[in-house]
């Protein structure tokens, strides 16, 4: 065998255990998909429709631009101009295949003497791209003990300890919900500005943090003077995941390196896509969906906490993102509740996989993540159901 055996990333890990024990894809019709990570993809109550159709001619089946399309990159420096005051040009962004190959772009271009710090708990890929290119991060505390929310002081202290360091974070956090924004958000951003200091913001579910959303971009006064990289992606937000369209923030500089990285290994990205999501990001139509997409998701995720509250189960989530992050009750292991829940067509994501130190039997090993992010509304009566019959006898009040 030529290539080295690497194991899926984590949510698939659990999406093949689920397709081993059912003959199902976890997300066909008649599943529970709570293991996994996309937002509906139909019109939200008093939100914009969504397309059907993308119209293209002769020359939008050409070659992609390697940095992505100018218009698209136009409409993206339109959107951060408008919402956050951020001072860019189309210069400033480069468009991937989705978020996470930027995020795997910034890693693997890192010059060797940089260290990666990250918090405890964070978002499953992370663990699995560092360990692909062979980089051990820095971990900043994440658990139950601070409530999985370090503070500013935590991450000065781990972006302190080597000469040069970079902070990988989600924000809103996948799993957790935490968010910083406001002036938390701006500290946060003075502390990566500095000389020998930078960040990886991953704003994936911008959107979806309430009372409204915030950008690492509202604060960086020149991205030109600082080694911070903001990724954004259609996948959520816009609520097109299948559209595979991503993007990074950053200096003029780094997007050059990106563009030449494209040239190399991706080759572009679709136009028929970028065509796509250029429509979406129309000022009025994302305001439109920024409104619509928080006020959604957030009366889903006061419901569902309720719900799971009363359940027994001990929530720690924030107020961004889709999930609910929390212990399941009487001690049972996220392993042994997807055992039960898989009789019923569900799944959660275990805790072990937002690990990351990916520990056997540790302390992530009775959390779970619960994404109410595909579930309609009208399906929440059923689905606590489930929940409380797989429950039966572990707690439950």
């Amino acid at each position: 065998m030529f290539l080295r055996h690497f194991p899926p990333m984590g949510i698939y890990e659990t999406l093949f255990r689920f397709a081993d024990a059912t003959q199902a894809y976890l997300g066909d019709a008649g599943t529970h998909p709570w293991a996994q990570g996309y937002p509906l993809t139909r019109q939200l109550p008093g939100g914009p429709s969504i397309p059907a159709s993308v119209s293209f001619g002769p020359d939008d089946l050409r070659y992609p631009n390697a940095s992505g399309q100018i218009e698209l990159r136009e409409a993206l420096v339109r959107y951060y101009r408008t919402f956050y005051g951020a001072n860019l040009t189309e210069e400033n962004i480069a468009v991937f295949p989705g978020g996470r190959p930027g995020i795997m772009a910034i890693l693997a271009l890192l010059e060797e003497d940089i260290e990666i710090t990250i918090e405890e708990t964070e978002y499953t890929p992370y663990h699995d791209s560092l360990r692909l290119i062979g980089r051990a991060p820095e971990v900043v505390p994440s658990n139950p003990e601070n409530r999985f929310r370090p503070t500013l002081e935590d991450h000065a202290r781990a972006l302190d300890s080597a000469d040069r360091a970079l902070l990988v974070k989600s924000n809103p956090c996948n799993p957790t919900g935490v968010t910083w924004s406001g002036d938390s958000l701006r500290a946060l951003v003075e502390l990566a500005s500095r000389p020998g200091k930078g960040a990886l913001i991953d704003e994936a579910y911008e959107f979806f943090h309430t009372p409204e959303p915030d950008s690492a971009l509202r604060y960086i006064e020149d991205i030109d003077r600082t080694d911070i990289f903001v990724v954004g992606a259609a996948t959520k937000g816009l609520q097109v995941p299948g559209a595979r369209i991503g993007w990074v923030v950053a200096s003029k500089e780094h997007c050059e390196l990106f563009r030449n990285l494209s040239s190399i290994a991706m080759g572009g990205v679709s136009r028929l896509s970028q065509l796509l999501v250029t429509s979406l990001l129309e000022i009025d139509r994302v305001g439109e969906a920024r409104r619509a997409v928080g006020a959604f998701f957030a009366s889903q995720r006061e419901r569902y906490g309720n719900a799971l509250t009363e359940l027994g189960f001990e929530l720690f989530t924030g107020e961004g993102g889709f999930y609910h992050w929390g212990r399941i009750p009487g001690g049972m292991t996220a392993h042994e509740l997807n055992d039960r829940l898989f009789r019923h067509d569900a799944a959660i994501l275990p805790g072990r996989l937002c690990d990351m130190d990916r520990r056997e039997q540790g302390p992530h090993e009775t959390l779970m993540r619960f994404s109410f992010g595909p579930i309609p509304a009208e399906d929440f009566e059923g689905d606590v159901e489930i929940l409380r019959t797989c429950l039966t006898g572990v707690g439950a009040r």
